[in-house]
């Protein structure tokens, strides 16, 4: 993946913060730490793949200006609170705090889109990873963010979990709907600490697992995608990158409680 696009011309939005980036390994978790490197944060990734995990520390001191030293990789499973706790304590102690967290761990895990095809073990994981995931990740970050002063939990929901999707499947929809109200309750709770909360929903991003999906769809159903889009394109990656570190940054400052809605106008809520 060629970040050079995700890390040109970016404000100094984050020198001297640490964020923790969930599934940081992946194609948008790892832009979205690039991002947050070329505005000056140190960051952690989190992932369960150990070489993956390698090779994006490894991509991202390469892609960044002065990332080395400022980026860090732990191999960590997110339905593991144990595991969790332990790396978000390295992170606070290798790179000094932690101000901002992002869940975006997650998705539908190559899990069976088709009602009669999912069996009880797809549904635990998609479950487990997205929705426990988010959890346990943001009661392990709270501590943390009090001991700062403040901080930023950012969410991913999905446009799965605010309309029916043609891509992923029930389980999928239920626990990105569950992280809606994950973020709403979290956020009224530590809204007298100074952390603000918010999740992002967005919409179809071709990358990874979702570009095979997409790609496994009939060709009217890729033509029915496309057209129930009110841009009439598919987003280019910065464009899901760039409201993360909105709603991380003090440009949000006043605003927490909320979901935005990433998604070209095909879903527009009322």
């Amino acid at each position: 993946m060629d970040l050079g696009q995700i890390v040109a011309d970016r404000p100094a939005r984050f020198t001297d913060k640490v964020a923790v980036v969930t599934g940081g390994a992946g194609g948008l978790g790892q832009a979205i730490s690039a991002a947050f490197l070329a505005e000056g944060a140190s960051v952690q990734i989190l992932d369960a793949n150990a070489d993956a995990v390698a090779s994006a520390v490894q991509q991202l001191n390469n892609s960044v200006d002065g990332a080395v030293g400022r980026v860090i990789g732990s191999v960590v499973d997110v339905r593991e609170p144990d595991q969790v706790a332990a790396a978000l304590q390295q992170a606070a102690d290798q790179l000094g705090r932690l101000d901002v967290l992002v869940a975006a761990a997650g998705g539908s895990l190559g899990t069976p889109r088709d009602l009669n095809d999912i069996d009880e073990d797809a549904l635990d994981l998609v479950i487990d990873v997205n929705l426990k995931g988010t959890f346990y990740c943001a009661q392990a970050a709270i501590p943390h963010m009090r001991a700062a002063g403040g901080g930023a939990v950012v969410t991913f929901s999905s446009i799965g979990g605010r309309s029916t999707s043609p891509v992923t499947g029930v389980p999928y929809a239920a626990a990105k709907a569950g992280i809606l109200g994950l973020t709403r309750r979290l956020a009224r709770e530590v809204g007298p600490d100074g952390i603000r909360v918010n999740a992002i929903a967005p919409g179809l991003f071709l990358t990874g697992r979702l570009t095979g999906m997409f790609d496994a769809m009939s060709e009217p159903d890729r033509r029915s995608v496309i057209e129930g889009i009110p841009l009439g394109r598919m987003p280019d990656l910065r464009e899901c990158v760039d409201p993360v570190l909105f709603l991380a940054s003090d440009e949000a400052s006043y605003i927490t409680g909320v979901v935005l809605d990433v998604n070209g106008g095909r879903f527009m809520s009322g």
